[in-house]
Parts: C-alpha cells; sequence; structure tokens
C-alpha cells in the first residue's frame, strides 16, 4: 500500500445516518448466537430434568453433595463435550467461511450461519440421545465459526475510524444480551418439568431467524464491494454510510487496499510473510488465545455449575449467574463509551492488573475458607458473588470486547478475511479447550484453577504491555503504519511499501 495513503487521513468525512445505525445495529445481532450459546449451556447442563435423561451418575452425585463443597460433582467428559463440540465444530467451520466472506462478501457468511444455528437448535431441542445432542452441537458450531468470522469486520469496515470501537463493540454487547436472555430463559425453564431444557436449547431459533431476516436486508460493505469488483455499488453504499459525497479519499485508498489484495492469491500463506508478523503475532494469535485464558468463558459456560460445586442450591446457582451475567451486559456499555476516550491499550492493562487480583483473592478465599464435603457460609458466598461480579466488569470492557476489536484493526484488506478466520479460530480453539478441561481442572486443582488464570492474566498483560501499539481513532487502511513506529515490529515491515 502506498505511503501517500497517510496524507488522506484527514480528508475523511462522516456523520451518523439513519442507514448507518440500521447497517451496524442489524449486523451486530450475530453476537447473539455466540451470546445465547454462552449462556445456555451451563445453565442446561446442571438442570436435574436433563441431567437425569442424559446423565444419571452425574444427578445421582449431585444428590449426595447437593449443599456441600465438591469441586468433582460434574467432573465428566461426555458432559462437557456437550459444551466444547460446538467450539471445535466451530474452529473447523471458519476456514470455510473465510473464502464465503472473500469471495461472495460478509453478508454471505452471516446467511449461512444463521441457517446453519437455526438447524442445531432444531435437532437439540428434540434430541433423544447424546448423539443427537452432539450433532445439534456442530451445527450451532458451524452457525457460529460463519457468524463471529465476518461479523466483527463488517462493523469494523462500515464505522468512520473516530467512532470504530464504539461501533464495534455492539459486536461484544448483543453478545452479552444474549448470555443474560439465556441466563433468564435458563431460571425460567427450570421449573418446567421435565422438558424445560427442551425449551432453553429449542429458543436458539429466535437469534438465528432474527440474524437471517437481517442478513437479507444488510447492505454489503463498501470494503467488500471494493474487493470483488464492484465499485460503483461500493462508492454509493460508502456515500449512504458516510452520509456525504465526498468519500473520494477514502474511497481511494480502499482501491489502492484492494489492488494489494487481488495481487495475493493465497491470503492464508501470505498471512505468513513477514511483514504481517505483527498482525499474526498479536492479532491473529495471541489477543483472541489470551481472551479465553483469562478464565472468563469458563465462567460464562459452568456459572451455575461452579456455583452449584461451590454449595449454592439449584435456583441460587442460576440467580447467581444471571447476576454476574447483568454485569456483563453494564461493561460493555462502558466499553462502548470508552474505547474510543481511553484506548484499546489503556483498557486492556488497567483490567488486567483488576483482574489478577481478583483471581488471586477467590483463589486464596476458596483455600483458605472451603474444603471437601464443607457446606459454603452464606456471608462467603455472597463475597464470592461479589469478586466475580468485579471481575466480570473488568473483563467486559476490555479482553472480552478488545478481544474482538483490535484483530478485527489489525489486519490489511489482502489478509483482513483469511486473519479474521484464524482469529476466530484461535479463539474457538481455546474456547473449547478451557471448556473441555475446566471442569476436570477444577475437581483436581481445587481453588489453584484460579490461581492459575491470575497466573495467565499476570502474562497476558505484559504481552499488551511489550507489543501492541494504540490503533484508537487511527483509519483501517492505515493501521499498518503504526508497526513502522514500534521498537520492535519496525524491523519486520521495512519492506512494507514494497508489497
Amino acid at each position: 500500500m502506498a505511503g501517500g495513503a497517510l496524507k488522506r487521513a484527514h480528508l475523511y468525512e462522516h456523520r451518523i445516518t439513519g442507514y448507518f445505525i440500521f447497517a451496524c445495529v442489524v449486523g451486530s445481532m450475530g453476537g447473539s448466537l455466540f451470546g445465547y450459546d454462552l449462556g445456555v449451556s451451563g445453565g442446561v447442563t446442571s438442570m436435574d430434568d436433563f441431567l437425569i435423561e442424559f446423565f444419571p451418575g452425574i444427578y445421582k452425585r449431585k444428590q449426595m453433595h447437593l449443599n456441600e463443597t465438591d469441586y468433582c460433582k460434574y467432573d465428566n467428559q461426555i458432559l462437557t463435550l456437550f459444551t466444547s463440540s460446538l467450539y471445535f465444530s466451530g474452529l473447523i467451520s471458519t476456514f470455510g467461511a473465510s473464502y464465503v466472506t472473500r469471495i461472495h462478501g460478509r453478508r454471505g457468511s452471516i446467511l449461512v450461519g444463521s441457517i446453519s444455528f437455526f438447524l442445531g437448535g432444531v435437532v437439540n431441542a428434540a434430541a433423544k440421545n447424546i448423539i443427537m445432542l452432539i450433532l445439534g452441537r456442530i451445527f450451532l458450531g458451524i452457525g457460529i465459526g460463519f457468524g463471529n468470522q465476518p461479523v466483527p469486520l463488517y462493523l469494523s469496515e462500515m464505522a468512520p475510524a473516530k467512532i470504530r470501537g464504539t461501533v464495534n463493540q455492539l459486536f461484544q454487547l448483543t453478545t452479552c444480551i444474549g448470555i443474560l436472555v439465556a441466563n433468564l430463559i435458563n431460571y425460567k425453564t427450570e421449573q418446567i418439568h421435565p422438558w424445560g431444557w427442551r425449551l432453553s436449547l429449542g429458543l436458539a431459533v429466535v437469534p438465528a431467524t432474527l440474524m437471517f431476516l437481517g442478513g437479507l436486508v444488510l447492505p454489503e460493505t463498501p470494503n467488500s464491494l471494493v474487493e470483488q469488483g464492484k465499485l460503483e455499488e461500493a462508492k454509493s453504499v460508502l456515500i449512504k454510510v458516510r452520509g456525504t459525497n465526498n468519500i473520494e479519499a477514502e474511497f481511494q485508498d480502499l482501491l489502492e487496499a484492494s489492488e494489494a489484495a487481488r495481487a495475493v492469491k493465497h491470503p492464508f500463506r501470505n498471512l505468513l510473510a513477514r511483514r504481517n508478523r505483527p498482525q499474526l503475532v498479536i492479532g491473529a494469535v495471541g489477543l483472541p488465545a489470551f481472551q479465553q485464558l483469562t478464565g472468563m468463558n469458563s465462567i460464562l459456560f459452568y456459572a451455575p455449575v461452579m456455583f452449584q460445586s461451590l454449595g449454592f442450591g439449584g435456583s441460587a446457582s442460576l440467580i447467581s449467574s444471571t447476576i454476574t451475567n447483568a454485569a456483563l451486559v453494564v461493561a460493555a456499555i462502558m466499553s462502548m463509551y470508552s474505547a474510543d476516550k481511553f484506548g484499546r491499550r489503556f483498557l486492556l492493562l488497567e483490567a488486567s492488573v483488576e483482574m489478577f487480583c481478583y483471581m488471586v483473592v477467590v483463589g486464596v478465599t476458596l483455600a483458605l475458607n472451603l474444603g471437601e464435603g464443607k457446606e459454603l457460609p452464606q456471608s462467603l458466598g455472597l463475597i464470592l458473588v461479589v469478586l466475580i461480579c468485579l471481575f466480570v466488569l473488568a473483563y467486559g470492557r476490555s479482553w472480552g470486547p478488545m478481544g474482538w476489536l483490535v484483530p478485527s484493526e489489525l489486519f490489511p484488506l489482502e489478509t483482513r478475511s483469511s486473519g479474521q478466520s484464524v482469529v476466530v479460530c484461535v479463539n474457538l480453539f481455546f474456547t473449547a479447550l478451557i471448556a473441555q478441561c475446566f471442569l476436570v481442572s477444577l475437581c483436581h486443582l481445587k481453588y489453584g484453577i484460579f490461581l492459575l488464570f491470575a497466573g495467565l492474566i499476570f502474562g497476558m498483560g505484559s504481552f499488551v504491555y511489550i507489543l501492541l501499539p494504540e490503533t484508537k481513532q487511527v483509519p483501517i487502511e492505515e493501521v499498518y503504519l503504526l508497526w513502522r513506529q514500534h521498537w520492535l515490529w519496525k524491523k519486520y515491515v521495512d519492506d512494507y511499501d514494497e508489497r
């Protein structure tokens, strides 16, 4: 890309239009699929009717330790496979989503994802055996793979640079709302015997339907249209979303980025090129992996299960997890305001310090006060819920949204689709790994699992401090210029202009 692009950034113009708001709100609904599944899975796996039908052994063990601390109540690899199978299928499907996104546009992947998620909800609701449960989860995983790949890209490409952080985090907000709604649904369906769990799983068809209908009417992004050679349509959409006819500077940057993209025949191979090392290390691998290694999704997956393992009753555990997920929604709204004001780097570093402290306190508290077979004192239970809520607030305004926002900003157009596929693949791989390993780790490490997460958070905070420059308000097609100013990455990108 020509270095002259830097001289055009100040010529970009925009104003907020109804068309722009509509495109971003509808486009962000893809997050509700991911969120609903994150929220519904843990609640369903703690419901007695579900356990009686598919995991009677776990149900008996749960009843023996109903009000006691027993870290191993839910240690069953088939049960955790019910959760993690979705993410393993999602990480594979995201490579198919990359092809669809690159060749047919962002909308194409959104539509495929919504159809697959709908099928998964139907199969899970009708499940008669574990095989049907896993099959439904695979369909849901394909839906998430095709949904999570294009939506962050869609929002980042639609948004003007000055508000890109706020707009991109609509994905995180709809994800959090999906989680909260799923928890509220679980709280009600737990009281419907014996088929309440089927209703929880089957209602996944609702966000899938909304996403499909939205995908039918969404405009394609100007970046994608230029990439497909539809220049007049791209210019028309850019005028509508920017609310001005003066779009020549930005459009010219899109054309130059597209020329570089068309010259790349093997985008995944290009991602490994030396000049793309910063995007690979930070965006494709580091941030999506660390987002999961905070331990946050373990709390989201298994909050009801975890609270029951710590001694909360069934309904009390669902209420506690609902409270923590309400905190996640509040944090997402806070992040929408703060990302473009304080910057991505600041939020990640500040929250890492907070989260490290909370995990250490939770781990030490459990070590000093709980043992096998002990009942959980009410006062201590309240303290744990407060600490986890504070952890959720810190995560929800930092690693949660930034784990999607920052990678979507880093890649140049020629590797953007393939790069985002690797982001989603790495994210889902570690999501699945944590999902599959958390309960067995909780069983064997006990309180030590929280200290382990504290150590990981310290490491990821150091990673950000050393390697990540600030991308706040930098035009998406000019982010590559930041690498030339970084003490380490400039050694890798000296040849960037010669692409």
